[in-house]
């Protein structure tokens, strides 16, 4: 079944693909630190990716914080791949079987396979279980938007948390960088060589079930902005990273992203992700805790019509989370909704922006620039005239209200 695939066509020239994008909740545990991704199941975002020739349907998280695209093979007979949808590349007139990921163009030799030494099998390891896949070149299809390249086909998926998660498969969006080599890149492959204008893409998440999420490859939309987008520099390719120059409090700054003489000594220690497969707002341990003491929400929820704004300071700007956005307040009490995640360096420290984030905030991926766009997403009643960003001016932080073009 299609899931709301939309082509927008401009003087016979194709400019964008929309695709909705469906979204489960759920309870699942975060991934490990030391994953090829930083993403969580526990907000699912997902939607339909064809593979092959002819196109066989399958359910696809969408994830900035992962590099390859990886399906479920009809070779798996585990509980995982039985409960979905399983990749069958015999039946696809366009696959070929790759041999090794540093040499795409080598073909496996499968007869050769059953001793295990002809071919690369790769391990991807995630906080509650793991996948293990071989390599296969195919047409991969995203609303029409379609090229050929490597996906993971596997073969080995543990139970947990793979059996209950809706989705058949991951369609990494990180860059290059974070897959197995270039040929395994969406970004790379097909978002670059798949006739779009421009070779970027962008996401808005729904604040609920009743409003659409929808990820558009080739433009942004400004219908989905209620303020004007700005742009910061990807810091390290590979996750959709940029810095963040300080954390605020009530429009303050904390002084968290300095060293420790609170001096600023060349560029911010803090780094930020953002990334569609995560569901929390996640960061270094000593820095959220600092933010926890700092915020001081109340177990009986007594101080939260008084709590302050959450703010996170990039390319001058600061983008504001309400309480609503950064508690999670229910019949129990409140809680901070920020995780510690500790990932060790080259690839860390660093914050993770995820789903109460990309709620508030449309964004933007731009391969070509290498640069995050970031604006205050159109919602129903979302005010831009009360809502307010701020701008950084050297020494103090100024309020400036922002207005949709």
């Amino acid at each position: 079944m299609l899931l709301g695939a939309v082509l927008h066509l401009a003087c016979a020239t194709r400019t964008s693909v929309s695709v909705k994008l469906m979204r489960r909740m759920s309870n699942t545990a975060s991934r490990s630190p030391s994953s090829v991704s930083l993403s969580t199941f526990a907000s699912e975002y997902y939607g339909e990716v064809l593979i092959g020739e002819p196109p066989q349907s399958f359910l696809m998280a969408f994830d900035t914080g992962s590099g390859n695209v990886l399906v479920p093979s009809v070779d798996c007979q585990d509980k995982a791949c039985l409960n979905h949808t399983r990749y069958d590349p015999d039946k696809s007139q366009t696959a070929q079987q790759i041999a090794y990921a540093s040499q795409p163009d080598t073909p496996a030799d499968l007869g050769d396979w059953g001793d295990g030494g002809s071919r690369d099998v790769v391990t991807v390891t995630f906080g509650t279980g793991e996948v293990s896949g071989v390599f296969v070149r195919d047409k991969v299809c995203v609303g029409g938007l379609c090229n050929q390249m490597d996906v993971v086909a596997a073969s080995n998926e543990t139970e947990q948390p793979f059996a209950l998660v809706p989705f058949d498969g991951v369609l990494g969006l990180s860059l290059a960088q974070m897959a197995e080599a270039n040929a395994f890149s969406f970004v790379e492959n097909v978002l670059q060589h798949g006739g779009l204008q421009h070779s970027l893409f962008s996401v808005f998440i729904g604040v609920d079930d009743s409003e659409h999420s929808e990820i558009t490859f080739g433009e942004y939309k400004r219908s989905r902005m209620a303020t004007e987008l700005f742009f910061a520099p990807v810091s390290t390719p590979g996750y959709w990273q940029v810095e963040m120059e300080d954390i605020a409090i009530a429009n303050k700054r904390q002084s968290l992203c300095v060293a420790q003489d609170g001096k600023q000594k060349g560029p911010p220690k803090c780094q930020v992700a953002v990334d569609t497969g995560t569901s929390l707002l996640a960061g270094p341990t000593d820095i959220i805790n600092a933010l926890i003491d700092r915020l001081a929400v109340a177990d009986d929820c007594a101080n939260y019509k008084k709590l302050p704004d959450l703010g996170f300071i990039v390319s001058g700007h600061i983008l504001n989370l309400k309480p609503e956005d950064y508690v999670d307040k229910s019949q129990d009490g409140c809680s901070v909704a920020l995780m510690t995640l500790d990932i060790p360096p080259p690839k860390g420290p660093l914050f993770i922006f995820g789903d109460p984030f990309l709620r508030k905030y449309y964004t933007v991926y731009d391969r070509d620039a290498l640069r995050v766009g970031f604006a205050l997403a159109k919602h129903p009643g979302v005010n831009s005239k009360t809502q307010t960003m701020l701008i950084d001016l050297g020494s103090k932080i100024t309020l400036r209200k922002h207005h949709a073009h």
